[in-house]
């Protein structure tokens, strides 16, 4: 559902400044103190933030994808940790309850998602099972009305934080594939449920993860989401074009802030008499990064639009992902090296952008799976043109 044009304007302009005065000020005290604030979080809350995918009437705000990737590029623009905090609310971590759900799960737990009150997880890696999700080891057993879960997910998002966790595990233990795998609505705290340590990571800073560990853990039987075992892998491929077209406008909006940064030092910056910002070969770094970031833009724009006239866009939500996944990456070195020894220097924060950018290449699957799935895609449509 589309809010009103005028709505969505005033609202994007909201974000524009609260990015622009409160979360890109506050950037190095998250990547000192590993934590974003307490008051920013309450007013990412207040924003309604944490509901922008959840239906008005679980009290979200129910933006359609073209919206949601507008405010992507917008929040974007800070660094990706602030982000991260209600980013599992907004993608599997409610969108799976919300499609498959029961009435009585989508009650329970939407409008607590929706406020922020209650913080999702989506936990499906495992230590083996990463890009290769099919392989996932986790078993959810049936004994009685419970499900008796075990196993280890490994680098989850929010984990530390999350009131709900969205687990994958394997029903049919005969079904080596996809196909035995359910969904469960965990709730934190479940006995059983125990968390690792946090990860040091490479950048994100604020954004935490850790493992989950479920021994011998029960959850009643009215977890598994939808109520149906063997779907969970079906209910996740239904947002899976989703948040990689999500992933991809943050990737356009970290962009557009550096290339700013960039321009910024460029022409205040002096060597040689005059402004660094007139030499050519800098130039064309300046030139080429706004020809990636428009190609980026143009990309997640169209899939996004057609999304929401119901096209089938998985190709093209792999494309945007894959393509500005490595375009943030070719301007987040630019930057630095725009920065020159400067730039490999906190103060100046282009080596923090280009850390928290690496991450980009790897989540919501890698660069390499984007291209099988692409790869695949164009095969099968060879195929079939040649009737074979």
């Amino acid at each position: 559902m589309a809010l009103e044009p005028e709505v969505r304007d005033q609202f994007l302009e909201t974000v524009r400044r609260f990015v622009s005065e409160r979360l890109i000020p506050a950037e190095p005290i998250v990547n000192e103190t590993d934590s974003i604030p307490d008051d920013i979080a309450q007013e990412m809350k207040d924003m309604g933030l944490f509901g922008l995918t959840i239906s008005p009437d679980f009290g979200g705000l129910g933006v359609n994808m073209e919206e949601e990737v507008m405010l992507a590029m917008e929040l974007g623009r800070a660094a990706p940790a602030f982000r991260s905090l209600f980013g599992t609310n907004l993608g599997i971590g409610s969108q799976g309850i919300a499609i498959d759900g029961t009435d009585d799960q989508k009650q329970k737990y939407l409008p607590r998602l929706a406020s922020g009150d209650l913080v999702g997880s989506f936990a499906l890696t495992e230590p083996d099972a990463g890009s290769d999700a099919g392989s996932v080891r986790t078993t959810a057993v049936k004994d009685g009305d419970h499900y008796v879960i075990n196993g280890t997910k490994r680098y989850i998002t929010n984990a530390p934080h999350a009131g709900l966790f969205t687990v994958m595990a394997r029903t049919d233990l005969s079904e080596k594939g996809a196909r035995g795998v359910s969904a469960f609505a965990v709730e934190a705290g479940t006995p059983g449920l125990s968390l690792g340590k946090p990860e040091k990571k490479m950048g994100q800073q604020g954004a935490h993860v850790c493992d989950v560990i479920f021994e011998d853990s029960r959850v009643p039987a009215d977890a598994l989401i939808g109520g149906v075992e063997g779907v969970g892998f079906k209910t996740a491929m239904k947002v899976l074009d989703k948040g990689r077209l999500h992933i991809a406008a943050s990737c356009v909006g970290l962009a557009s802030r550096m290339l700013d940064d960039m321009m910024d030092y460029a022409v205040t910056r002096k060597q040689f008499g005059k402004p660094i910002a007139e030499f050519q070969l800098l130039q064309a770094m300046f030139a080429d990064s706004k020809a990636d970031i428009y190609a980026a833009k143009c990309m997640v724009l169209d899939a996004a639009k057609r999304r929401d006239l119901g096209e089938n866009i998985a190709t093209e939500a792999s494309c945007a992902k894959m393509f500005a996944s490595e375009m943030v990456g070719r301007v987040a070195d630019r930057n630095v090296q725009v920065h020159g020894g400067n730039g490999y220097i906190q103060e100046y924060r282009a080596e923090q952008l280009y850390r928290d950018s690496r991450l980009y290449r790897i989540y919501e699957g890698t660069t390499q799976i984007q291209q099988t799935i692409i790869a695949k895609a164009l095969i099968k449509e060879a195929r079939d043109r040649n009737g074979l």
